[in-house]
């Protein structure tokens, strides 16, 4: 996406931004509904309208060429839009799905059973379509698409059940998903059907979780719960062409972990209705890595250049903690006048960026601004409490913990910001006790589940850390933190056979991560293989300046072990000029200073005078080595001595 641009706003994205937000809404999608409507109303008054002056322009052009070739009276036309199905149910899904580390959001209506759509584990074998391949060569676009006939019986069945799907939707709103399954037996409209499915979908879930709840700690619980009825649910939509039913068959063969088959039918799905954002979410929430996304992006029925494909890139890459500079220019220039300078949703994905970024101050920066725009919104509020623990600011966090539970006690992002608030205070029994209130208010809730688990570590109850980071395992398998928590977790317990297999695991998540390498050369050494151990430290060293003394040491002691001094001399030796480089007191690299002139000293040919100059500035400072330094700087005068008595005697010989 380097150099990509994004196409120029367009009159349409009015009218499909408003009927996704009334579509989504329709069909229970309240997350993707909130999606639309951030958009919707993020247009700058002046480009708004601009958009509003053309659409009424060409609804006049319509109107009169429709006089002028007809006898009878213009009828008004409606706006241009995609197709007229209702945007999916994936509202519930989207809201659910966790990311940590990965930023995240929730609706207000999201209940714990529509949370439960996990990711399939990415044991799988990854998807890698042909990259030649695009969209319409991939799929036969023909069986995809519904005919006119079709088209207008779905229209009638909509018209004549219209009372039905009102009922049905205020009964799905109240959660009452058997009264909208019965009140809705009969119909035939596609809209029905979806609503009737979802219903039944949701409702198994909750089951399910129940059940597999009540096995908590015994040793028949599954890995996950059990939905025996998805099977016989998805039945009903195997050969769906309405884009909300292929998200639907999307969402049932995720659920199932028909991993390749869900990707396939969400890109149809959007084919078949582009602005159902839940569809987007469901095809990254299947993605398991970078180069996995890279080709994907050929078979999607959108250019990269579409501002859809973009925020698509960013936010699964988010989830991927894979974000970098181009995914906030990206956001940059979505924010812009001309496109929507006011969207808290794409505020929000930048902050996520910058989080991921470690451009901490950048990413409160952005929090702040948005809580300005609106100071009640709950999305995300969890992301900016960790970059306000990450940068231990203890009185605002308490001061946004308290604003927030003012406004609401039942939303899981609040419960986790209250958490990191005792957390940063050393309170770990309450953090605990609020992850854990965020846990029961959605299953599926992946930081709360990780976050829990890293207060346990702090309170060394090891048993229970490593069940809640399994939890999060269990939902996420791609989020590398929970990974690294297991490893924690065994590395207490001195099981560093466990602790090692974990911390592969999310080092293959984030490769590029020093301290996951850390942890990994920490462990071989415990295990008695100090040449492992080197290669993970190099591997750290390669992308840390922070860390670069430390790992220097480490690699030198460990090169002593193996008897390698010249080795060890040379990372000593680099301890020293990144010290002087950034002028750093004597006492950070004083040992390497003893070590590189005791090298000098011992080696033939050594040199003496650096191996006097470094010890003369240790012996003169008041640090652990300077007895050691005192006594290697008398033998190194003493040599020099004698070599310049022989270079005299030699001379006068």
């Amino acid at each position: 996406m380097a150099g990509t641009t994004t196409d120029p706003v367009d009159a349409s994205w009015l009218v499909d931004l408003r009927s996704a937000s009334q579509d989504c809404a329709d069909r229970g999608l309240i997350a993707a509904s909130k999606w639309a409507t951030d958009l919707l109303l993020s247009f700058s008054a002046k480009k708004k309208l601009a958009l509003q002056y053309t659409l009424e322009a060409q609804e006049r052009n319509k109107s009169s060429q429709s006089s002028f070739s007809t006898s009878t009276p213009a009828k008004a036309l409606p706006p241009p839009t995609g197709p007229s199905f209702a945007a999916d149910a994936s509202g519930s899904f989207v809201e659910t799905q966790p990311t940590t580390s990965t930023p995240q959001t929730h609706s207000h209506s999201q209940s714990q059973f529509s949370a439960q759509i996990q990711p399939p584990p990415p044991a799988q074998a990854p998807v890698r379509p042909v990259p030649s391949l695009s969209f319409n060569q991939y799929f036969d676009v023909s069986s995809l698409s519904l005919s006119a006939e079709e088209q207008n019986f779905e229209k009638e069945r909509v018209r004549a059940e219209q009372d039905l799907l009102i009922g049905a939707k205020a009964y799905f709103d109240a959660r009452e998903f058997n009264r909208v399954m019965y009140m809705l037996t009969g119909c035939q409209s596609a809209k029905a059907l979806f609503l009737s499915s979802y219903s039944h979908f949701l409702l198994a879930e909750r089951k399910a979780w129940s059940d597999w709840h009540k096995l908590d700690g015994s040793r028949t619980q599954p890995p996950t719960p059990i939905n025996p009825t998805i099977s016989q649910t998805m039945d009903k939509v195997k050969n769906a062409k309405d884009p909300w039913l292929l998200f639907l068959k999307a969402l049932f063969l995720s659920r199932l972990s028909r991993r390749e088959e869900a990707i396939e039918a969400c890109l149809q799905s959007i084919a078949g209705y582009r602005f159902n954002w839940s569809a987007w979410i469901l095809l990254g929430s299947c993605i398991n890595d970078a180069e996995e996304l890279s080709s994907i992006l050929n078979l999607l029925p959108l250019p990269p250049t579409n501002f859809l494909v973009q925020l698509f890139l960013v936010r699964t890459l988010n989830e991927l903690q894979s974000a970098a500079e181009n995914e906030l220019m990206v956001c940059d220039r979505l924010l812009s006048e001309e496109f929507f300078p006011h969207s808290m949703g794409i505020m929000s994905l930048r902050a996520s960026v910058l989080y991921h970024l470690h451009e901490y101050e950048s990413a409160e920066v952005q929090f702040d601004a948005i809580l300005r725009i609106d100071p009640f919104r709950v999305d995300d509020i969890d992301i900016f409490s960790n970059i306000l623990y990450v940068q231990d600011n203890k009185l605002k966090l308490s001061k946004l913990a308290h604003e927030f539970l003012n406004i609401t006690r039942d939303r899981p992002e609040v419960c986790c910001l209250v958490g990191n608030h005792y957390s940063l205070r050393q309170e770990h029994e309450k953090a605990v006790k609020y992850f854990r209130r965020a846990t029961e208010l959605d299953r599926t809730y992946l930081t709360a589940w990780t976050l829990m688990g890293h207060e346990y570590v702090e309170m060394k109850n090891s048993h229970a850390a490593i069940e809640a980071y399994r939890r999060a395992v269990d939902i996420n398998r791609k989020d590398y933190r929970a990974w690294y928590g297991l490893g924690q977790a065994y590395e207490l317990l001195s099981m560093h056979n466990y602790a090692l297999y974990y911390y592969q695991h999310a080092t293959a998540l984030r490769s590029y991560d020093v301290r996951l390498w850390q942890a990994q050369g920490s462990c071989y050494e415990e295990l008695g293989r100090p040449r492992e151990a080197i290669e993970c430290y190099k591997r750290a060293l390669i992308s840390s300046e922070l860390h670069e003394t430390l790992l220097c040491l480490k690699l030198a002691r460990l090169h002593t072990i193996l008897d390698e001094r010249a080795e060890a001399t040379a990372y000593h030796k680099r301890v020293i000029e990144f010290c002087q480089e950034k002028d750093r007191p004597i006492h950070e690299y004083a040992k390497s200073s003893v070590e590189v002139a005791e090298w000098h000293l011992n080696q033939l040919g050594g040199d003496l005078n650096v191996a006097k100059e470094l010890l003369e500035k240790v012996a003169a400072s008041n640090v652990e080595e300077v007895t050691r330094a005192t006594d290697l700087l008398k033998i190194v005068k003493a040599r020099i001595r004698d070599r310049e008595a022989m270079m005299n005697a030699s001379m006068h010989g």
